[in-house]
């Protein structure tokens, strides 16, 4: 529904910036939204006093969770370690959890 030619149309008339990826995939989104989470429950526990120290914190936070952080779905290794493996060049990139 959220890829919906009428909703997107009625968002956009409404000033309204989407998050979603370029081709609109759903459960992009919602691993999306997982992250984010994490980052707000584990990491961004302060108030900050500028926009620019809260961006400082995200970035800080996004770099400790993709290289230091294991992950129990990538077989307790981090995001960076996942990423630095060698894979074969005809298998695509698969984001399906289920």
């Amino acid at each position: 529904q959220y890829t919906s030619q009428h909703y997107q149309t009625l968002l956009t008339q409404a000033g309204v910036l989407t998050s979603m990826t370029q081709d609109g995939n759903c459960y992009h989104n919602a691993l999306a939204e997982r992250i984010n989470g994490i980052l707000k429950g584990e990491f961004l526990l302060s108030v900050y006093r500028t926009v620019e120290e809260a961006e400082t914190a995200v970035a800080e936070s996004v770099w400790i969770y993709n290289h230091y952080r294991p992950h129990t779905a990538l077989g307790y290794l981090t995001p960076q370690q996942v990423h630095q493996q060698p894979r074969p060049t005809n298998q695509p990139v698969s984001l399906d959890h289920s």
